[in-house]
């Protein structure tokens, strides 16, 4: 997968949890985690986008680690919302867990990568 796929995936995710977010109950915990979850969903296609222009090997790694921070994030956020059944959309929900889950192995994997080639 190239740097520009990656950014597009992240990006696309981002979207479709914002999307999501429309589907929530709209009482206290819907709109906290509705908030929770569009910081953290967000924030991985930002710092990746941070990571490619990183100043250092031990910078990108660092940048690439608050991705990861942030995915999973969103995975347990979502695993919270379909707990407590805040989504009537339960598919796009399970689509979501699944692309976290696949985002999250593929930055294991690549701050696995970087740290043994330094």
């Amino acid at each position: 997968m190239t740097k520009q796929e990656l950014e597009n995936r992240l990006i696309d995710f981002a979207a479709s949890i914002i999307l999501l977010t429309i589907t929530f109950e709209k009482n206290y915990a819907g709109n906290h985690l509705l908030g929770q979850i569009t910081r953290s969903s967000t924030s991985p296609a930002l710092n990746y986008g941070e990571a490619q222009s990183a100043e250092s090997k031990k910078d990108f790694i660092h940048k690439m680690g608050i991705c990861l921070k942030e995915l999973r994030e969103t995975f347990v956020c979502l695993k919270i919302i379909e707990k407590a059944n805040l989504s009537t959309d339960q598919e796009s929900l399970i689509r979501a867990k699944t692309e976290a889950n696949q985002l999250i192995s593929i930055f294991v994997s690549s701050i696995k990568t970087s740290k043994n080639n330094s």
